[in-house]
């Protein structure tokens, strides 16, 4: 049994407290909607890059958690970053990847390649805390406070229901330009509530 992003998305807003959020992809749209705040920041249109702009703001701010919400895809264009968190090992770092097996969710669901890449196996490889897999709603619930009182960087692959492949009834969605320039804002916003703005 899976979840969906706005289920996990749910979970991870009820354990956030003051956690800095970067996201991508599918887990966007699910944590804009139901976890406004100033401090996500999305990656879009930097392809991949939730990662790396988690590990940035863990080094920043090191006394607030920060949770990547990354996509499957998206990773596989940074795998590089899996190393670099590894090595900086910041405590209080959790990186969700939400598995559906798709590229650009929502837009296209293409089958991505590496169908049997294990996420988890690869973080662990890497040198992350801990790394698990979790497909529902119950179980990442169960797992969340644990790993917020726990020193990272933890891996938390999420098991995503994957949405339908679009047919001529159910047409791919158009994104508005706010897609291609949220990022900026965004940053701004994160800045002034952070008391870091120039």
């Amino acid at each position: 049994m899976s979840m969906n992003n706005y289920e996990a998305c749910a979970v991870i807003h009820k354990h956030r407290g003051d956690a800095l959020i970067t996201n991508t992809m599918s887990a966007m749209m699910a944590i804009t909607a139901v976890s406004p705040s100033p401090l996500n920041l999305a990656s879009v249109p930097l392809m991949g890059g939730a990662s790396c702009l988690g590990l940035g703001l863990a080094i920043a701010q090191p006394g607030r958690p920060v949770m990547v919400l990354d996509g499957d895809s998206s990773l596989l264009l940074e795998l590089g970053s899996l190393a670099q968190i590894a090595d900086v090992a910041p405590a209080r770092f959790i990186h969700f990847v939400f598995n559906n097996r798709l590229q650009f969710s929502g837009v296209a669901n293409l089958d991505r390649p590496g169908r049997h890449v294990d996420f988890c196996a690869m973080a662990l490889a890497a040198g992350y805390a801990s790394a698990q897999k979790i497909g529902t709603v119950d179980a990442l619930e169960q797992s969340l406070p644990a790993l917020l009182d726990s020193d990272g960087p933890h891996m938390v692959e999420l098991e995503i229901i994957a949405p339908e492949k679009f047919t001529k009834q159910t047409p791919q969605i158009d994104f508005p330009d706010l897609q291609f320039t949220r990022m900026g804002a965004e940053k701004a916003a994160m800045m002034e509530a952070l008391g870091t703005a120039r």
